[in-house]
């Protein structure tokens, strides 16, 4: 008899039949070949069903838009690409000999799939001028991946690395990106408002910094607060959006050397006080099953 987690592709399983496995094979790699090629395409191209000018390769929206949050093109260029050359990794997992790499594997495999496609529906919106529904997609992708990450935290890194936090760190930065865009924030008012916001991206590293001693995602949070910082500094140096960003950005930083340097020699910083009394079961790091 079907029951809802035998038909349900987003249920936690200890292993997936032979056909699961296939088709997780072949659906993650041609979403992510998709992907692929649909950013890079046009990072560099413009849709040709240009009729209102409103179609324009992703880094000349950037520039024209430029909002209290538009990035550096460089930056964040890097920050995918190192994204996308990991997320290989991944897939070749699902064809390793090791049973426990694709089972592992294979547990993601909806999640990853159903991101790549929102991302592909996202730059297909974005770079065609319709900020609104690109926005509405993000925020599909975000409650994808935040499931993803709440229901699977405790991947070995070659997983959870680019299919988990490198993707959802930039999907939440890319809700305050895309989102500015959307409500043509270039007015004094909406400077203020994204001095304020910015510090989200602060809280939000931290979280999962203190709650999971995810460095991560301190890490990849970081790197895309520099690219705000670095974006905002080279257009708009008499402001406090690009001080703010690369203050978030040392903040992270130095709270993610915090929580990855101890690990690398046996240790573990704790935000807990000396003493305190932790459940068994709230002790457990998201990257405890590393191999």
């Amino acid at each position: 008899m079907l029951t809802m987690s035998t038909v349900n592709p987003f249920a936690q399983r200890e292993s997936h039949p032979a056909q699961a496995v296939w088709t997780y094979k072949i659906l993650t790699a041609l979403s992510w070949l998709l992907l692929v090629v649909t950013t890079f395409y046009y990072s560099f191209n413009a849709p040709g069903d240009d009729v209102k000018g409103w179609r324009h390769t992703i880094w000349a929206v950037n520039r024209l838009h430029h909002t209290p949050f538009a990035q550096n093109q460089i930056i964040t260029s890097l920050y995918w690409l190192a994204l996308f050359i990991s997320q290989i990794g991944y897939v070749w997992s699902l064809f390793s000999s090791n049973a426990d790499y694709v089972n592992a594997a294979a547990g993601v495999g909806s999640h990853f799939i159903i991101s790549n496609l929102f991302n592909f529906a996202f730059v297909m919106l974005f770079v065609r001028g319709h900020y609104n529904w690109a926005e509405v997609i993000l925020v599909c992708n975000f409650f994808n991946l935040s499931s993803l990450y709440f229901r699977h935290n405790t991947h070995p890194r070659f997983i959870h690395i680019p299919v988990v936090s490198g993707p959802l760190a930039w999907t939440f930065v890319a809700l305050y990106w895309n989102g500015a865009i959307a409500v043509n924030a270039h007015t004094l008012a909406a400077r203020i408002v994204a001095n304020i916001f910015i510090w989200g991206i602060l809280v939000y590293g931290l979280f999962f910094l203190v709650a999971y001693k995810d460095y991560t995602m301190g890490f990849s949070l970081s790197i895309l607060a520099a690219s705000i910082g670095v974006g905002q500094f080279l257009t708009h140096a008499i402001a406090l959006q690009w001080i703010f960003a690369f203050v978030i950005m040392a903040v992270l930083f130095i709270a993610t050397l915090l929580i990855a340097v101890p690990g690398i020699f046996g240790k573990e910083f704790s935000f807990r006080r000396e003493g305190a009394v932790v459940p068994a079961d709230q002790e457990r790091a998201p990257l405890l099953d590393d191999h």
